[in-house]
């Protein structure tokens, strides 16, 4: 007993912290999901996995942050206010900080140790399925990001 509490100081740092607040069964994957360009780590690793997984996927950057859009996938008044969103059901929003190169924490797991936000909202009902806070190795933040999203799709 005595060996194990030793090891929690080193255990705790190893493990990953991640928040997640979803809507369960609410994203069609028919429809089509607007990326901001650029980026790196999860960014780029959510455009390929969901590419892999069929969805479509429209790539463009935010104008400025004044006026309304008025474009979505059912023809409705948008609720997402000046991007350059075309006609996308779903916004896709990360922010990641700089990687950090972690051979110890995650030399089987991608090497790389991300910290992001990940959300993704209707662009129809204004409403936010998916806001996960997070940080991780690389190949594990992009495994959790695979059974997310088998929980958010329909």
């Amino acid at each position: 007993m005595n060996k194990f509490l030793k090891l929690i100081p080193i255990l705790i740092p190893l493990t990953a912290c991640n928040s997640v607040y979803l809507k369960p069964n609410t994203m069609d994957t028919s429809q089509v999901f607007y990326f901001d360009q650029g980026g790196s780590q999860i960014r780029l690793g959510a455009k390929e996995q969901m590419e892999k997984r069929g969805y479509n996927i429209t790539i463009g950057h935010k104008r400025s942050s004044a006026g309304t859009s008025y474009i979505t996938s059912e023809g409705e008044a948008s609720i997402i206010s000046s991007s350059d969103v075309g006609r996308a059901r779903y916004i896709v929003y990360i922010t990641e900080s700089a990687p950090k190169f972690r051979p110890v924490w995650c030399a089987l797991n991608g090497f790389w140790w991300w910290k992001f936000n990940v959300s993704i909202a209707d662009n129809v009902t204004g409403q936010e399925i998916l806001n996960w806070a997070g940080r991780g190795c690389a190949n594990s933040s992009i495994r959790m990001l695979n059974r997310i999203l088998d929980k958010l799709e329909k």
